[in-house]
Order: C-alpha cells, then sequence, then structure tokens
C-alpha cells in the first residue's frame, strides 16, 4: 500500500499527461492538417438555438389502417364475386363495417374478411352484427405495439431529415409515449427545421377517376383531393395506391428542360420500377396523380408506359422548396404526422451569458474548495488540489473524447464531482489524524489511513454511480446531461483520490522520511 513500482507511477502519470493532452482542442484552433481534434459540444442553453416539443398524431395510425383494410376487403369480396353496401369507418372505436349485398351472400362474406392476411396475429377480429352488417375491429394491443413502432420509426426519420440539413449536434429525444423533443444548438431561426418536420411526406402515385358533369361527389373507391396546380379545383383520385412512395431509392432538386424551372427528379427500386412500368402500360390516355400528403402535386396524362423506373415532378417550386421536397423523399416519410406544441428559441447573446455564468461558479467554487484545503490540510490539503486539478482535467478529456455535449446542468454535475472529490480526500486526511492521535508512527497512521478510508471511499461513490446511473437512463434533456458529468466525475474521482493523491502523499514521505505528519 505505501509502496509504488515504476510501472505504477508511469502508469499513473501517463493518464494524467493523456487527459491533459486530450483537454487541449477545447481551449485551440483546429490547424490546417488533417488531425482528429476531439473537442466538447456546446448544448442548447450555452450555444443558443432552438427548442421543439413534438407530438404524434397517433390517431392517424387508426385511420390509415382502416383505410387500407377497407380497401382489401372491397377487393377480397369483389374477387370473390360477392358484393358490399353502406360502408361506414368509425376511427374512433377502431371498426371497419359493411351489410352484405345480398343477405343471403352475409356468411360467404365473414369467410371472405375472416381470411384476409394480418399484419400480425390477431390484428383485428371479425363479427357478424345484429342488424345484418359485418364489423372489422382492430385490436387495441395490435394499435399501441403499432404506435409504438411508429413513434421510434417517426425519430429516425426526424433524425435523417435534420442531418441531410447540416445542423450540428442535434439532439433528440422520445418523451412519454407520443412526443418527441428535438433541440438544435445554433440554430436560431427554426421555421425551415418546422416547415420540414412539419411535413409527412408521404407520396403516392394513383388514378385518377373523372367526375360527371356537375357531380361533386366522389364515387365509391375515390377520395376528392385538393390540387395545388390549379388551386380550388378537387380530382377524384382512387383510393388504391398504385406506386408507393416508400419504393423511393433517390430524390433530388434539378431543372425542367422544357420551361427552365426548378423541378424534383426521382427514381424508384426494382419494385416501384415494376408497378411503375405495369401501370402505364394498362393506362395510356388516362391521368396519373402523383399525391404528396393528401395533395395532387400534378396530375399528368399517361402518354406512353414508363419502364425506366425514373421521373420527373414539377411544379411551381423554386430553389429552396426543390430541395426540401427532394430532402424529404430521400429521408422517408413519415408513418405518423407530426405537430409542434411547444417552441423556444434561445439566442447566441443569453447562451454566452450562460457560459460566463457557469464558468465563474465552477472557477469560484474551485478556488474556494483549493482554499479551504490548503488552510486546514496543509501539504496533504495541497497534494489533494493537484489530484482536484487533475480531476477536472480527466472530466473534460472524457467528454471531448466521446464528443459529449455538454449543458448547463452538467457544468453543475462538474462542480458537484469537485466536491464529492475532496469529500474522498478529506475522509483519508482525517483517518491519518486519528491514527496519530491514537499514537501511531507516522508510516503506520499513512498505512492504516489508506486502507480504513478506501473502503469508505467505495462504497460511498458506488451507491452515488449507481443512482445517477439510474438517471441517465430514465431521465431526460439537462437530466441525462447532469446525470453523465456525475457518472464520469465518480470514476475520474476514484483514479485520482486513490491513486495521484495517495501517489503524491507517499512518494513525499519516501523521499522526506518525516517524524511528523502535516495534518
Amino acid at each position: 500500500m505505501m509502496y509504488y513500482s515504476r510501472i505504477k507511477l508511469l502508469s499513473v502519470i501517463s493518464v494524467c499527461l493523456i487527459g491533459l493532452l486530450l483537454c487541449v482542442p477545447n481551449f485551440v484552433r483546429k490547424p490546417a492538417v488533417s488531425i482528429p481534434w476531439p473537442q466538447i459540444h456546446l448544448g442548447l442553453d450555452l450555444r443558443g438555438g432552438s427548442y421543439l416539443l413534438m407530438q404524434v398524431d397517433l390517431s392517424s395510425l387508426t385511420h390509415d389502417r382502416l383505410q387500407s383494410l377497407s380497401e382489401a376487403a372491397r377487393q377480397s369480396l369483389l374477387v370473390a364475386g360477392l358484393g358490399y353496401r353502406d360502408i361506414n369507418t368509425d376511427t374512433k372505436q377502431g371498426v371497419f363495417s359493411f351489410h352484405p349485398r345480398d343477405p343471403s351472400e352475409k356468411d360467404r362474406d365473414l369467410k371472405v374478411v375472416s381470411d384476409m392476411p394480418r399484419a400480425v396475429a390477431d390484428e383485428f377480429s371479425v363479427s357478424a352484427r345484429p342488424d345484418g352488417s359485418i364489423a372489422l375491429t382492430l385490436s387495441q394491443e395490435a394499435m399501441r405495439a403499432r404506435a409504438r413502432d411508429a413513434v421510434t420509426q417517426a425519430i429516425e426519420i426526424v433524425r435523417r431529415r435534420i442531418d441531410a440539413t447540416g445542423a450540428v449536434d442535434p439532439e433528440i429525444t422520445r418523451q412519454g409515449e407520443d412526443r418527441i423533443i428535438v433541440e438544435l444548438p445554433g440554430i436560431s431561426d427554426p421555421e425551415r427545421i418546422k416547415a420540414l418536420l412539419g411535413t409527412t411526406a408521404r407520396m403516392t402515385f394513383r388514378l385518377v377517376d373523372e367526375l360527371p358533369a356537375g357531380s361533386s361527389v366522389a364515387p365509391p373507391g375515390d377520395t376528392l383531393l385538393p390540387s395545388t396546380e390549379m388551386p380550388g379545383q378537387m380530382l377524384a383520385v382512387r383510393d388504391h395506391i398504385d406506386v408507393d412512395g416508400a419504393d423511393l431509392v433517390n430524390a433530388g432538386a434539378t431543372t425542367d428542360e422544357q420551361t427552365g424551372g426548378w423541378a424534383v427528379n426521382f427514381t424508384l427500386n426494382s419494385v416501384g420500377t415494376r408497378a411503375f412500368s405495369a401501370v402505364t402500360q394498362a393506362n395510356v390516355g388516362r391521368r396519373f396523380a402523383i399525391v404528396l400528403d393528401n395533395k395532387v402535386i400534378e396530375a399528368p396524362v399517361i402518354r406512353s408506359a414508363i419502364t425506366g423506373g425514373s421521373g420527373i415532378i414539377t411544379g411551381n417550386f423554386d430553389a429552396r422548396k426543390a430541395t426540401d421536397l427532394g430532402l424529404l423523399l430521400r429521408a422517408g416519410a413519415l408513418p405518423v404526422p407530426l405537430t409542434v406544441i411547444e417552441e423556444r428559441s434561445i439566442g447566441p447573446s443569453l447562451g454566452a451569458d450562460s457560459i460566463r455564468a457557469g464558468a465563474l461558479s465552477l472557477l469560484s467554487g474551485f478556488l474556494l474548495v483549493i482554499v479551504f484545503m490548503a488552510l486546514f490540510y496543509g501539504r496533504f490539503g495541497w497534494y489533494a488540489n493537484i489530484a482536484l486539478f487533475a480531476n477536472l482535467t480527466l472530466m473534460l478529456a472524457i467528454l471531448s473524447l466521446f464528443g459529449a455535449t455538454l449543458t448547463l446542468p452538467g457544468m453543475a454535475g462538474m462542480l458537484l464531482t469537485l466536491g464529492m472529490a475532496v469529500d474522498a480526500n478529506i475522509l483519508i486526511v482525517e483517518r491519518i489524524r486519528e491514527e496519530l492521535k491514537r499514537g501511531r508512527t507516522p508510516l503506520a497512521a499513512m498505512q492504516a489511513g489508506f486502507e480504513r478510508a478506501t473502503s469508505t471511499i467505495l462504497d460511498s461513490n458506488a451507491t452515488a454511480f449507481l443512482a445517477h446511473v439510474m438517471l441517465f437512463v430514465f431521465g431526460t434533456g439537462p437530466v441525462r446531461g447532469f446525470a453523465l458529468t456525475i457518472t464520469i466525475g465518480i470514476a475520474t474521482t476514484l483514479f485520482t483520490t486513490l491513486f495521484l493523491s495517495r501517489l503524491l502523499m507517499v512518494r513525499w514521505y519516501a523521499l522526506a522520511r518525516p517524524s511528523t505528519l502535516p495534518v
């Protein structure tokens, strides 16, 4: 315990020097040479930026699933030579119902819809009602599972969209069952981000049916959708999706060779290419709508079969709109719409004030601790101060190495860690004092003090470590930043207290061989 080999001595010094080296990039501008330059990133409250709290519209999941279920039921009945009437969809209850064309066909209708494939086991149940209708009821458990998957998928797509804008160090986390928090340091104008995230970007290709003259009611199997090309005009678009935008593999802004205006080109995968080729080949002369978020961007007439698997979307685009639409299509469609329910913007000046306030509190606390230890514990107090400085350096080094984001609660965690580190050194020195009072020699007192304080230090830090790990696992936002800093601080505290400060005391004793200890 009182002997340090050369290997142990060099190991402790090497760790401290490496930590000091990793801290340098935070205070020196990166050189032009391409070398690793790990740095701590500043969080929203220190750097300024935007905070968005978005809510997922889970009710749309039920609506979309019921719509696809009704389409599948109609197709299955028609293939079986059966009819239907009085179709009704109750999104609130999650029920799709219809009456058989003829009461004598009821049993056959029941069998056909019962045999329809299910996305998951027990996704829906089929029942006959007293009024003669047949109802398909979605399972609540299956819809909850679908909702969980939808939120997880939405977070991933939000991340892709934000990364494509070039935002640095975005923080995207889940809150509760149906909310997503988006923090964007350095972005003080969130309007473009809001527009990107608030757009579902669900693109589909569907055939258009011509409405009878003077009619404003869509025929069965069609939905009236507004046209962005001709404001005020409604088109009867089929509910059946001929080509899904999920089959897109690439999209981007380009210019239309005919008009010179901005447009968006797209490329489909093999599945989409085959579907696009089949529908255009079988429907020459009909209008084919490109639908984005339930709005018809354009509905050109199919002049000939399109077999290449690529196309171009024209419209009233400028450079920004075409670029953003290409970005949205590349990132993929959101499974559910998102709505911004809370928004905060923090200016750079407020962030700079937070940095100054945090740095001042950290420096003040550090200096007060140094003065306290020097006054009350003399030489051993100065050794504790050296270990304290090494502790702070190692914390910054680890945060830099992993590119962690430092927030104001994180700075508070650093200050609290310094206090915990001082406690550990005080325990050692006080144990040595007690052993001296019992009449032990300086060497025996140091030996006993180290041994008896170590178990106490390990126990106290282990319980604090477990508590802050739980905070990190179950917390969100600033709580996680605080817990992360404390967790790293506990590890560096154990190293600097049990190795560095003890090394300094032992080396001093080995060189000086004092008759009394300066405690």
